[in-house]
């Protein structure tokens, strides 16, 4: 599809115009300058026209600090990937020294820019208007993004200058959350796989706010790789930006089919760690633990084993999901990534027949039968899969409330071992067989 972008200085509500626009409230928006660092995309259908829309962090053509350096990248970067670009400016502030020098920068790209003056929402909204014909482009659109006022113009506009196409259904890509506490490599990760700088990498804790979804593909299977923010603890999210990157980061996992928990090899697993890793549990989730920053670790020939058994030890209730050592940073073992999450992925879907199931049900219950209940044998009559992603079962018994956790925790591993379910959690569920 398309891509539009939209470009400006920091905190004149390009975010807000992003949601208003894809429908939703996936950008972080907060009063804040500098909130949206990465881009971030969204699907946008108007008028039969439909193209994907860039929101980015707020443009300084003069950076001082460093942060600002990175959104100015990631920027540039938006607007070389862009068909079309929306310039947006903020009408209450009127016109500053730095629309103009965005402006200019935007003349010299050689892309289609629709000007846009935000925040015009009543009469008196108007005094600054005229400012912005020193810029010297037209038409100019004065709009709300907040309230949607001006916004259809505006879109009319910009779908006309678009090739029509009909809405296409996005497909089953597989959604791959990359979660973890701050600064343990996630955004590292994905530009790694990507092979380009599509996040902002840096030291500071907390660098990627908002949840980054990108798209691709990779030997013939569709991924929607989504970079959260670090997950960090309720007592340590002091600021507002911090609290909504922390519920978008919970609710990226809600949505996802396979979550990959990065852990900080030089700190082993933290509270924190284990939390997360309780979330993508709870919520059934295809899980892969990545440990990475593996080369700043000193090894030796059993550091591996060891590593595994300590993580295995305080994610007990991951026992299911793989481990991978890796080095985001030099590229050690990335690779394996995305094939694991493939395997994970079949293995999320799979739909196993009723008749296979009870042939390993019965094998299964010869090889340890139930113990007695109230002088009565325990009975598994039938077993049948209800559902995928992640695999649940169904198993009629004569006494579902009989059955211990740990002759349910052997099924579990029977049918992991029998049928590969490589990373992912299974659940069973024992009903009454009715008489």
């Amino acid at each position: 599809m398309p891509v539009v972008a939209i470009v400006g200085r920091p905190n004149v509500g390009k975010s807000t115009l992003f949601n208003r626009l894809t429908g939703g409230k996936k950008a972080i928006v907060d009063d804040l300058p500098g909130v949206s660092r990465d881009r971030n995309y969204g699907n946008v259908t108007w008028e039969n026209r439909s193209f994907t829309l860039i929101d980015t962090g707020g443009f300084d053509p003069d950076p001082r600090e460093l942060m600002i350096s990175h959104i100015r990248e990631q920027v540039q970067l938006a607007i070389e990937e862009a068909d079309v670009i929306i310039f947006l400016s903020d009408g209450k502030e009127g016109l500053l020294p730095a629309d103009i020098n965005v402006v200019k920068i935007l003349k010299a790209c050689g892309k289609k820019v629709f000007y846009s003056v935000n925040k015009i929402e009543k009469e008196s909204d108007y005094d600054n208007f005229p400012e912005f014909y020193q810029l010297g482009v037209e038409p100019l659109y004065p709009i709300s993004a907040q309230h949607g006022m001006g916004i259809t113009e505006l879109l009319n506009d910009v779908a006309d200058f678009l090739p029509v196409e009909s809405p296409q259904e996005e497909g089953k890509a597989i959604r791959v959350a990359i979660v973890g506490r701050p600064n343990v490599g996630k955004s590292s990760l994905v530009n790694r796989i990507l092979g380009y700088k599509r996040l902002i990498v840096s030291e500071v804790p907390g660098t990627t706010r908002d949840s980054i979804d990108t798209p691709i593909q990779y030997f013939g299977e569709r991924y929607l790789l989504i970079d959260t923010a670090g997950i960090r603890k309720k007592t340590r999210v002091s600021l507002r930006v911090e609290r909504y990157s922390m519920v978008e980061a919970l609710k990226s996992i809600e949505r996802c089919d396979i979550g990959i928990l990065i852990l900080d090899a030089t700190q082993g697993v933290t509270e924190q760690d284990a939390r997360i890793g309780g979330y993508l549990y709870e919520q059934g989730k295809g899980t892969i633990i990545v440990v990475n920053k593996w080369d700043l670790i000193e090894k030796d020939t059993s550091s591996m084993k060891k590593y595994t058994e300590e993580f295995r030890y305080h994610l007990r209730y991951l026992d299911f999901a793989p481990i991978l050592f890796i080095s985001a940073l030099t590229g050690h073992r990335v690779s394996e990534v995305l094939k694991l999450a493939q395997q994970v992925s079949h293995a999320y879907r799979k739909r196993l027949s009723t008749s296979e199931l009870n042939r390993v049900l019965k094998e299964t219950t010869d090889k340890y039968p139930l113990p007695f209940y109230r002088k009565r044998p325990l009975k598994l009559y039938y077993m049948t899969q209800v559902s995928t992603a992640p695999p649940s079962f169904v198993i009629f018994t004569n006494h579902p409330e009989a059955i211990h956790f740990s002759y349910e925790r052997y099924l579990i591993n029977q049918l992991r071992e029998r049928f590969g379910f490589t990373g992912v959690p299974l659940r069973l569920i024992f009903r009454e067989r009715k008489r």
